[in-house]
């Protein structure tokens, strides 16, 4: 592990640290006070708190070397681990929107003071975990995935303490329940976003910021090229993009010994304009596609 990757990782056990200490303290007090907004955000500390896991025990996985069966290495478990948390963050949400629409037909009676003193100190926790976290590098996935669940928390608590002052103020039972609602919607947003963006890698679509049809016109604009297809385009982890490609090029290139300039021309292009590193191309006389098997454009 690099020192990069070490000073996250020290960003992310600190940030752990915090919610942890902060969210026993906080199911303490819902169990007390009967408000379920208060429960709802100590549920979504949970899976704030398996991201941060997950990005932790990720990034240490990705560090080990390809080996084995294991030929690009571990480095999708970060993957893996952000699709659980989205997963996680939707069981959450269900089980909490549930409850809370039981409360808004029957609502108990809720501690508006404890509810807001919590509240507050909840947003006072997770500022300082959001700033812990912005400190770090999020490229990763799971790293932004754990930086957008505690901003989301930081979102929920302040809603939280919205409805600790109403409660206080009019004694409106079913403020705690809206606001467990209005949490609810936090947690599937950031679920969507999680689910989205590693099922993209995981189905091994093309990154959103490279374009197939661009990225064929920038290799049939290299000297010598004349064709190119089978090109696949996919994300192998976080940042990590990688192009394979079979590219026809003119016959002369294997008389004239042109073909490693040409295979340097098109992986210059492609670190160039796209910022793809990671290439593999085959290079064919024309007329090769003749009796090529399993090929599409």
């Amino acid at each position: 592990m690099d020192q990069a990757s070490r000073h996250d990782e020290r960003l992310l056990v600190g940030a752990l640290s915090l919610i942890v200490v902060f969210m026993a303290l906080e199911v303490a007090v819902a169990l007390v006070s009967h408000s379920l907004a208060l429960l709802s955000d100590a549920g979504h500390m949970v899976t704030d708190a398996g991201a941060l896991l997950a990005a932790i025990g990720a990034a240490r996985l990705a560090a080990r070397p390809a080996r084995g069966v294991w030929t690009y290495g571990l480095k999708r478990a970060e993957i893996l681990a952000a699709a659980g948390n989205g997963v996680a963050l939707l069981v959450i949400a269900a089980l909490v929107c549930f409850e809370a629409v039981l409360r808004l037909m029957h609502p108990p009676a809720v501690q508006g003071t404890a509810v807001l003193a919590v509240a507050l100190a909840g947003v006072a926790v997770n500022l300082g975990a959001t700033f812990l976290l912005a400190r770090a590098s999020r490229t990763s996935l799971n790293v932004e995935g754990a930086f957008q669940h505690i901003v989301t928390d930081l979102l929920a608590f302040v809603a939280t303490a919205i409805a600790g002052v109403v409660l206080m103020t009019t004694g409106f039972r079913r403020a705690d329940s809206i606001a467990s609602l209005v949490v609810v919607v936090l947690m599937v947003r950031a679920s969507y976003r999680l689910l989205g963006e590693s099922g993209r890698v995981l189905l091994e679509a093309a990154p959103a910021n490279v374009g197939l049809a661009d990225v064929r016109a920038h290799m049939l604009a290299v000297p010598h090229v004349s064709e190119v297809h089978d090109l696949h385009i996919w994300t192998l982890t976080s940042d990590l993009p990688a192009v394979s490609a079979h590219v026809v090029v003119d016959d002369c290139c294997f008389v004239e010994n042109h073909a490693p300039r040409v295979l340097d021309d098109l992986q210059a292009c492609l670190v160039g304009h796209f910022d793809v590193e990671h290439s593999t191309f085959q290079l064919e006389a024309s007329g090769h596609a003749e009796h090529e098997t399993g090929g599409h454009a």
